[in-house]
């Protein structure tokens, strides 16, 4: 289907109820819709937002175009849950109808101010001739609803395009600042700081000094927080070409290092790396509760196809996973609230050849004494996703050729990690596979839209111990 701008920009208030419930019927009609992840009910689901524990819930909001698998007018829709797990649908909290963001609520972040639940987004706004224009406006979650408070930042700084969004909001020494994505003038990347002491003037600092000059065209989606005595600096940069085995997709997410400086404005880091070495991994945001860092990232990817497309709907949300940073390494782990969802054991064995028919939804742990292997999930006849070691090489890849039904076959079906294994923490929903590497070494994300026949998991290798259960 051919998308016109008029179709991609009507708002939710101008849809009536039959044809939000003829698309919901569309969508519960995909047999790829999750067991056990944040998804849209209908139309596009696309960066975590807002994500903030108040009021003893963990908040979640996400871009949401309401009325199909495209990019469109983006409204912001909101869930909770008490423990990460269990989510509970709240609706939609902000849906775009001022003048600064008349065409999309564009991304942002969460903060709790006064006991109230604080939001900071990008509002994009365009002309009669369709020049961009953005404006970072501050809204409080009251009733459910995001109501606007003010318009924080109303213009870009010189020295950066329009490109100038996704603002991310913390506190410090009883200030508040704001890192925001940006594109300078010559259409490089980077990010830009500002500070407030009472979120109505905002103090432009200047741009975050890093060692990536040159490094891609834009910078998404930015979170800077102190972890384990370190300053760590999330990003999403667009523009970077393939390197080996870096780089592969679309777009990247990483993460740099080391110790920023407010006053100088100067960030000393070590080198930039991907968070995730999957194929569908963008746009995390993070927030803090109990001294616990989280992490949550977009399942997907901007400016691709995904089978689920014909059913009106696209995406979810990665699971949480807990970022330390242990011996100089960042180490994400899925958040242990996750064990409460496990069922009945379906496998628990030890062998060097294993085939076994699994459900669904599971979560495996697999441990090995760092040989080869061979890894065969969501098998049906000839389709599986393989997930292989070559211990030679020291080499894991994940294989997605014949898993299911093929897209965004240009950006390449295997990912391939530089890596020593001795562990896998593998979770499968029903269109997703997220595997864990040496208790959070590493770990890819991926999406992979398999037959709904019964479906097997097979290993060959050196002798591992399996262990798996069943997700509902």
């Amino acid at each position: 289907m051919s998308w016109t701008k008029a179709e991609r920009y009507r708002s939710l208030r101008d849809v009536s109820a039959l044809e939000m419930e003829t698309l919901r019927t569309k969508t519960a009609a995909s047999p790829w819709r999750f067991g056990y992840h944040i998804q849209p009910p209908t139309g596009l689901l696309n960066d975590p937002n807002g994500f903030t524990y108040y009021n003893g819930e963990y908040h979640m909001f996400y871009q949401w175009f309401p009325l199909g698998p495209v990019h469109g007018l983006k409204h912001w829709y909101h869930v909770t849950s008490p423990d990460l797990v269990t989510w509970t649908d709240r609706g939609v909290a902000l849906v775009p109808e001022t003048t600064e963001d008349s065409h999309g609520a564009y991304s942002g972040s969460g903060f709790v101010k006064d006991g109230e639940l604080h939001v900071m987004y990008t509002g994009n706004h365009r002309t009669d001739d369709w020049t961009r224009h953005a404006s970072q406006v501050i809204g409080v979650l009251r009733d459910g609803k995001i109501e606007r408070r003010n318009v924080a930042i109303p213009d870009v700084p010189a020295g950066y395009t329009e490109h100038f969004r996704d603002p991310k909001v913390w506190l410090e020494d009883g200030a508040y600042y704001a890192v925001v994505g940006a594109q300078r003038t010559d259409e490089t990347g980077c990010v830009v700081l500002y500070r407030s002491i009472d979120l109505d003037e905002w103090t432009f600092l200047g741009e975050i000094k890093t060692g990536l000059e040159r490094f891609g065209y834009m910078w998404e989606c930015p979170d800077v927080f102190e972890l384990n005595g370190q300053h760590v600096l999330i990003f999403s940069p667009q523009g970077i070409e393939p390197d080996g085995h870096h780089y592969q997709n679309i777009y990247q997410s990483g993460f740099l290092i080391g110790k920023l400086d407010l006053k100088t404005l100067t960030f000393t880091h070590g080198a930039f790396e991907e968070l995730d070495f999957g194929f569908d991994f963008y746009a995390p945001q993070t927030t803090e509760q109990d001294g616990r860092r989280v992490l949550v990232g977009w399942m997907g990817l901007p400016e691709i196809g995904y089978p689920t497309d014909r059913f009106g709907w696209a995406h979810a949300l990665t699971l949480p996973r807990v970022l330390t940073i242990e011996d100089g390494l960042l180490k994400q782990r899925p958040v242990a609230e996750m064990t409460t969802l496990r069922q009945d054991t379906f496998l628990d064995v030890s062998g060097t050849s294993v085939s076994v028919a699994t459900p669904d939804r599971y979560e495996l742990e697999m441990k090995t004494d760092g040989s080869d292997f061979s890894l065969e999930l969501l098998q049906v006849e000839d389709e599986s996703l393989v997930i292989r070691y070559d211990a030679t090489a020291g080499e894991l890849t994940i294989d997605r050729t014949n898993a299911g039904e093929p897209f965004a076959t240009e950006y390449g079906t295997t990912r391939t990690k530089a890596i020593a294994v001795t562990s896998l923490h593998v979770f499968v929903d029903s269109s997703s596979v997220e595997c864990f590497v040496n208790d959070g070494e590493a770990v890819a994300t991926l999406r992979v839209f398999p037959s709904e026949l019964e479906k097997q998991l097979r290993y060959e290798g050196a002798t591992a111990s399996l262990t798996g259960w069943t997700y509902q």
